[in-house]
């Protein structure tokens, strides 16, 4: 078994930004310039803002934080997107999510510049993924496929299962691992909630890539050996005898697979530090559609 380190991964990404950075400004330019807008005070999103307020700092990256009250019209959040849009000086942006429940995400998303989305959820970032043209890739599945590039692991006729079918994970890494490429070229089943005798899938699987959210949920007997794992899920479970009062769990049982596995994305430390690391990627991309 090998443990495919996202958190190396993600640091060395960071220095090879930080030198795009480095000439850019040596050249007199500006440094690229990434907004994050957070609505409320979710303490999961605060921290995940916070983490990549901080990333842009270490690399040279301007950044500005918008916070609004939980209250906001959605009219009002609108309003700030069309601003964030119109702002010259701002290469990209996100709007973290979730928002609270009288905003319709999709309008949001919607009134998103798609030169700014760096999140890639833009439905034009996301048809233009799709056509294998250049775009922001949702920072999530791009980390996924640099992890496995980076690590040489062989996807070129491969069956691939992805479990879960979200928008943010699930269904761009299907369309990913089926585009021409290595990685990619791998033949994708997607299985989910309805999926009947989800197993007989997972057992056939090269590779299983899961997003589902549910702990400890993939175990040994669903596996057949030699697999490759990219466990996706993070979720807090309660734990009294942890100093925090939880432990964050993936979708994967780590000790029933890992004496099964060829490789294998811890948690946390595995897909986890990518998805920032691939955003900041993103936002330097944004920075060449915006000028």
């Amino acid at each position: 078994m090998k443990i495919i380190d996202g958190k190396s991964i993600s640091n060395l990404i960071k220095q090879e930004i930080k030198l795009e950075v480095d000439t850019i400004i040596s050249k007199g330019e500006k440094p690229p310039h990434l907004a994050a807008v957070i609505v409320g005070n979710d303490g999961a999103s605060l921290t995940y803002v916070a983490s990549k307020v901080k990333s842009c700092q270490q690399i040279g990256f301007n950044s500005t934080l918008v916070k609004l009250s939980a209250d906001i019209l959605e009219s009002e959040l609108l309003k700030k997107i069309q601003e964030l849009n119109n702002n010259d000086e701002i290469d990209g942006f996100i709007v973290q999510l979730p928002l609270p429940k009288h905003i319709d995400e999709e309008k949001v998303v919607l009134a998103i510049d798609p030169n700014k989305d760096v999140d890639g959820f833009h439905p034009t970032n996301f048809g233009k993924m799709a056509l294998n043209m250049k775009t922001f890739i949702p920072a999530t599945p791009y980390g996924i496929m640099e992890l496995l590039k980076r690590y040489e692991i062989d996807t070129v006729g491969k069956h691939t299962v992805v479990i879960g079918r979200s928008h943010i994970v699930g269904r761009p890494i299907s369309i990913l691992m089926n585009s021409k490429g290595n990685p990619g070229d791998s033949t994708v089943t997607v299985v989910h909630s309805r999926t009947k005798n989800l197993e007989e899938f997972t057992k056939n699987a090269d590779i299983i890539i899961s997003a589902l959210g549910i702990p400890d949920f993939l175990k040994s007997n669903m596996i057949k050996k030699g697999v490759v794992i990219i466990d996706v899920g993070i979720t807090r479970v309660k734990d009294d005898n942890h100093p925090k009062g939880y432990v964050i769990k993936g979708d994967v049982d780590f000790n029933s697979v890992k004496s099964k596995v060829s490789y294998i994305t811890p948690v946390p430390g595995g897909v986890g530090p990518m998805t920032i690391a691939m955003l900041l990627k993103n936002t330097l991309l944004s920075r060449e559609f915006n000028s």
